[in-house]
């Protein structure tokens, strides 16, 4: 992966300023644990039986995030658009092997982010140590949300939250990928769709 010039750190940097207190001074104190990547499409970040060393920043581009069942079947668990995070924050916390593969849905310039770096800035900035807090909570709902739907809801159902989740993707991401996250296959996708086009 080629370096990237400093616009992935400067678009991390406006994220990182309007989510706490910090200085662009101890911002810049920080950047030694930044580095900014341009992703080729299909090129991983992160696979499954590696240890996750960093969380991923997605100035421009799509990540993903998925597992491989036991017959090659993939099961997308979240996507990544601009200025969100991903990660495995299991195995990053723990310190145990991934069970997640995570790559590029298309070119993107990614900010890769030393475990380091919010440690730091949680100790620097109180206002960030709540925030940091506040997301880890939404993360977790979100995943519970996720879970009582593809236990529970329709597939229409499910399509919608995707859609309200991710407004800007149903045109960017394949309807395979798409369907992968649903829990559907894409032939009733695209029923769901056309259902939903004549309403």
């Amino acid at each position: 992966m080629e370096n990237k010039p400093a616009e992935a750190i400067d678009v991390f940097k406006q994220y990182i300023l309007k989510s706490s207190d910090i200085t662009e001074e101890k911002f810049s104190v920080l950047t030694p644990l930044l580095k900014s990547r341009r992703v080729a499409k299909g090129q991983f970040l992160l696979q499954a039986g590696d240890i996750c060393k960093s969380s991923f920043f997605t100035a421009k581009g799509i990540l993903r995030s998925y597992t491989i069942d036991s017959s090659g079947k993939e099961h997308i668990i979240q996507f990544a658009p601009e200025n969100w995070l991903s990660s495995d924050r299991s195995s990053a916390f723990f310190n145990e092997p991934s069970l997640l593969y995570i790559d590029a849905v298309e070119d993107s310039e990614v900010v890769f982010i030393e475990h380091a770096f919010f440690e730091e800035l949680s100790k620097s900035s109180s206002n960030f140590s709540t925030f940091n807090t506040i997301s880890l909570h939404h993360h977790i709902k979100q995943i519970q949300n996720r879970v009582n739907l593809l236990l529970g809801a329709t597939a229409e159902e499910r399509y919608l939250d995707f859609i309200k989740l991710y407004p800007q993707l149903t045109m960017r991401v394949p309807q395979w990928m798409i369907a992968s996250y649903l829990g559907i296959t894409p032939e009733s996708l695209s029923r769901i769709r056309k259902e939903l086009y004549r309403k």
